[in-house]
């Protein structure tokens, strides 16, 4: 059974830092590109960061880059997304997700989802 699980999401204040964490069952995880997306309240979800089969990430967000970072540990079949300075605005539930090797933005190419994290950054 293929599985996703997102943790560490959480109330944080205004320039603070948080690490969400994917971990992953149920297949071979190296196999697949990791992507971390996130839906904020009447907005469309939208993909933030992907970390490919191979270790290469790519930022589809600007206003992410610089704050946000991806990996993953294979060992362990998970995938981390680190948040440093965040603002108001990364409020949104995050979502990690499971797809082909390679990273796309487009979430209808990631086959598996965990049923997402709560991130709100409020003082």
């Amino acid at each position: 059974q293929v599985q996703l699980v997102e943790s560490g999401g959480g109330l944080v204040q205004p320039g603070g830092s948080l690490r969400l964490s994917c971990e992953i069952s149920g297949f071979n995880v190296g196999n697949y590109a990791i992507g971390w997306f996130r839906q904020a309240p009447g907005k469309e979800r939208e993909v933030v960061l992907c970390i490919s089969s191979r270790g290469a990430s790519t930022s589809y967000t600007d206003s992410v880059r610089g704050r946000f970072s991806i990996s993953r540990d294979g060992a362990r079949s998970t995938a981390y997304l680190q948040m440093n300075s965040l603002k108001p605005e990364d409020t949104a539930v995050y979502y990690c997700a499971a797809g082909r090797p390679e990273c796309y933005s487009t979430s209808a190419l990631y086959g598996y989802w965990g049923q997402g994290t709560q991130v709100t950054v409020s003082s």
